[in-house]
Formats: C-alpha cells, structure tokens, sequence
C-alpha cells in the first residue's frame, strides 16, 4: 500500500513505496481472494508471485490491505501461478510490490 503525507494540500508519495501497477489484490466470485502479479491476456488473468487472502479477523478488509503481515492475516504462498476467468473477477485493488510477500 502507497505510504504518503499530504502538506499544504499536494500529496507526496515516499520513492521506495510506489507500485509498478501490475500487483494486486483481486476479488473473485465466491469469496476467493488472491493477491499477485497481475498479466492480463486473452480473456484470463494470471497472478504470479500469488498469495492466497485465506482470512483476517477483527481488523476489516482495509486493515488486511494496510498491513497483510499482522498476526491477524492468514495469508499462504502458492507455488503456482494463478490463472482466473477475467469474468470471475469482482474488483481488483493496486497494491505494492512487496505486498503479501515474505
């Protein structure tokens, strides 16, 4: 998740902490919730790098974004890439290139 401070209203983001723009966490149909590296291609999308979002408690969804490292957060690598029916998908949040991994 993008760090930034706003002064005298003008946003500044910290260098090290901008995304590329291709990782994120994505919302599929019946409540799966996968983060990756996201390539968009022929109707699929594939997550390399993939986590699986396996459950937060008692933080929100916004807590599980903001810190997917809490004790609170169950998060379990996937060995393969993910591939996902573009159709399945709900929404997708951008989110740092680190995000979800160890």
């Amino acid at each position: 998740m993008e760090q930034s401070i706003e002064i005298n209203g003008v946003k500044y983001v910290r260098e090290d902490a901008k995304s590329s723009g291709n990782r994120a966490v994505v919302i599929v149909d019946r409540g799966w919730i996968f983060a990756g590296d996201v390539t968009r291609k022929n109707g699929r999308i594939t997550l390399t790098n993939a986590v699986h979002v396996f459950r937060w408690e008692s933080i929100g969804f916004d807590g599980m974004l903001a810190n997917p490292k809490s004790s609170k957060v169950t998060l379990k690598s996937l060995a393969n890439p993910v591939e996902i029916p573009e159709g399945s998908e709900i929404f997708s949040i951008p989110v740092s290139d680190d995000w979800g991994t160890t």
